[in-house]
């Protein structure tokens, strides 16, 4: 049953007062904090805080790493029917002035000397900041500004009060509601000022409760909180579920201790980001380069078995006796020890998300027994929509609907959710809020996607990135630039690819190859080449990637919705695409657009059925200076498949 978050940490503390609650490593030594210590401090600073001024329904700003004390300050402000706004750590100065005002925030808990100075830099923009409270002394003996605190102050006077007043803390905190504001989350603003992402007890605790279910989560589970608290995700993982489930979060010394701090622990429960899973994969490849000759060859050996039933297996498929037996073995030489190395040996759960994973690295991780699954959400959906069950995992989806959620898809693709879940508006924002929430309680993802036959959903792409073939056997088939494009990027000869279909009677793609792998496949084919150019222009490379090409159309066409969206011509750039030269943004994001307009004579060759075309292009250097590259562009065809409608 839902409640609240200061009601969950008071019944850990009265059910299990001596459990460890959360941990922290200071000078390399963990150090345990327990229900009854946690609930506690958590009095403590909600008395200190109220009497500095903090009244009910005020914000207060939470910045800094993931500490303990921290935690226990978010629980505090909530505790006292104040609203948390955790902001990201790593954030300039400048970036916190408008959720400071825009919340009138006049209180600040922070982490350390540089998460201060941020606070007494913004204050001359920011006049109603009169309350800063820090964690970490270091540094700041000097420090003499009006309103700036120590958490050790802050606490020793909150004990004072809590003696004096033994019933305050409790009575105040029973006055919280399941439908009151619990937290506030900024959105990146990445298409102007953030967005207030306001959350209530209900929706945070139930999305929580909706996971641990899921999942079959308990009290014995060890999370090791490494990623932003500002990111719901984190405060999901990390505050949500652990308040529901009562189990132990870690924090690390540091960011440059994380490696080392997730093999200590050996979290079963896990959450990281594709480009984690991607680093701590490079990290033992480049190791595993360095050994010797024997263990490499058996390294190498058990990997292609891994590859080849180890997802079955973890599926829960029967792979065969032999099978079963070599795996076995593999498990003890091999894939157990590269389980401990990576710090997930006793992994239950991990989950991924945020963008798409290469089948290629997701697949690798259930080969060798880490059950990694995908999960989709938002910020506005307190990030449970769609999770995948055990058993049921693919890598080209992110799930079923879990418990609560109702899933529909609009007229033009994009995905509709209702759920307990969502957010309860943007703050100060009522038009903003209207955009994404319907009048009988629908929210807008702008994504677009479809349910398959197994009930499982696929993202395809942004709605606005979503077009429509014109004209053709496939007129007015869907077409989904973005994830034909990431498709094909799941090879590992492919580095960048870029889209065009919308509105025309077929799609066509320019590609990038990826050097290294392709000059590496090159090598063992015995091909010679003078550089990327020639190399790209070659016959058999020409061979490889339509090989791609056409696995990537015969994996569209058993996708009803997407078959229209088959790779009919291809060519590969001379090039690579470089955002020096305007082609991609900073981030790496392909500019289509852009390019389309640059390679102008390459989409008309590609849409004019010629098999080849110059093309002279104007590169810049990385010391300011500009030449040009120049080629006869190859065209090739690709094969399309008659689309495969899933069986009932």
């Amino acid at each position: 049953m839902t409640t609240t978050f200061p009601s969950l940490l008071l019944q850990h503390a009265s059910q299990r007062p001596k459990a460890p609650a959360m941990r922290e490593k200071e000078y390399g030594i963990w150090q345990t904090t327990s229900w009854a210590a946690m609930a506690q401090l958590v009095e403590h600073i909600a008395c200190g805080l109220h009497q500095s001024g903090l009244r009910r329904g005020e914000h207060m700003i939470v910045v800094g790493a993931n500490r303990p004390r921290l935690y226990a300050t978010m629980l505090a402000i909530q505790s006292l029917g104040a609203v948390p706004i955790p902001l990201y750590q790593d954030a300039v100065a400048a970036e916190c002035v408008f959720p400071i005002n825009n919340a009138d925030v006049r209180y600040a808990m922070v982490e350390d000397q540089e998460q201060v100075d941020k606070m007494l830099e913004v204050r001359e923009k920011c006049p109603q900041l009169a309350h800063i409270f820090f964690d970490d002394p270091r540094g700041m003996r000097n420090y003499d500004e009006e309103g700036l605190v120590s958490m050790d102050e802050l606490v020793a006077a909150g004990a004072q009060f809590a003696r004096q007043h033994p019933d305050f803390f409790r009575e105040e905190a029973a006055k919280a509601q399941t439908g009151d504001v619990a937290a506030m989350f900024f959105t990146s603003g990445t298409t102007g000022n953030p967005k207030g992402v306001v959350h209530t007890h209900d929706s945070l605790i139930n999305r929580g409760q909706a996971g641990a279910e899921f999942d079959r989560l308990t009290s014995n589970e060890d999370v090791l909180a490494y990623l932003p608290p500002a990111w719901i995700g984190q405060n999901i993982f990390s505050y949500a579920q652990w308040l529901v489930c009562g189990y132990v979060v870690n924090c690390p010394e540091s960011a440059a201790t994380v490696t080392i701090d997730l093999k200590e622990i050996g979290p079963t429960y896990y959450f990281a980001p594709p480009r984690v899973f991607e680093g701590l994969l490079t990290s033992v490849m480049i190791r595993m380069e360095d050994a010797g000759a024997i263990k490499r060859r058996m390294f190498h050996y058990f990997m292609e078995l891994a590859k080849r039933v180890g997802p079955d297996r973890m599926d829960g498929k029967s792979i065969g006796l032999v099978d079963n037996l070599l795996y076995g073995l593999g498990n003890a030489l091999v894939y157990g020890p590269l389980r401990n190395n990576l710090g997930m040996s006793r992994v239950r759960v991990a989950y991924t998300a945020g963008e798409a994973i290469g089948p290629d690295l997701f697949n690798f991780y259930r080969s060798i027994g880490i059950n990694l699954k995908q999960l989709y959400g938002s910020t506005e959906t307190a990030v449970f929509v769609c999770l995948q069950p055990d058993h049921e995992v693919r890598a080209d989806t992110v799930g079923v609907p879990c418990k609560g959620v109702e899933i529909k898809v609009a007229d033009n693709g994009e995905i509709l959710v209702k759920s307990p879940g969502l957010l309860k508006g943007y703050y100060k924002n009522p038009e903003a809020t209207a955009e994404v929430l319907t009048a009988d309680g629908w929210y807008h993802t702008s994504d677009a996607g479809f349910l398959d036959a197994h009930g499982h959903l696929k993202i395809i792409d942004r709605v606005k990135d979503v077009g429509r073939i014109k004209g053709g056997a496939n007129d007015g088939a869907m077409f989904a630039p973005k994830y034909v494009e990431n498709k094909l990027k799941f090879f590992p000869q492919i580095k960048e690819v870029v889209a065009y279909g919308d509105q025309r009677e077929k799609v066509c793609v320019m590609i990038n190859i990826d050097m290294d792998a392709v000059g590496n496949w090159a090598e063992r084919q015995n091909l010679p080449y003078a550089g990327y150019t020639d190399l790209a222009q070659k016959p058999e490379v020409y061979e490889l990637i339509r090989d791609c090409v056409e696995k990537v159309n015969a994996d569209l066409a058993a996708d009803e919705l997407l078959a229209g969206s088959q790779v009919s011509r291809f060519l590969v750039l001379h090039k690579e695409l470089d955002a020096d030269d305007g082609e991609l943004t900073r981030t790496n994001k392909v500019r289509r657009g852009f390019i389309g307009e640059k390679y102008q004579p390459l989409v008309d060759a590609l849409y004019g059925g010629k098999t080849e075309q110059f093309i002279e292009t104007t590169v810049k250097f990385e010391d300011g200076r500009t030449g040009s590259v120049s080629a006869t562009l190859r065209i090739g065809d690709a094969k399309t498949f008659e689309p495969v409608k899933a069986a009932a």
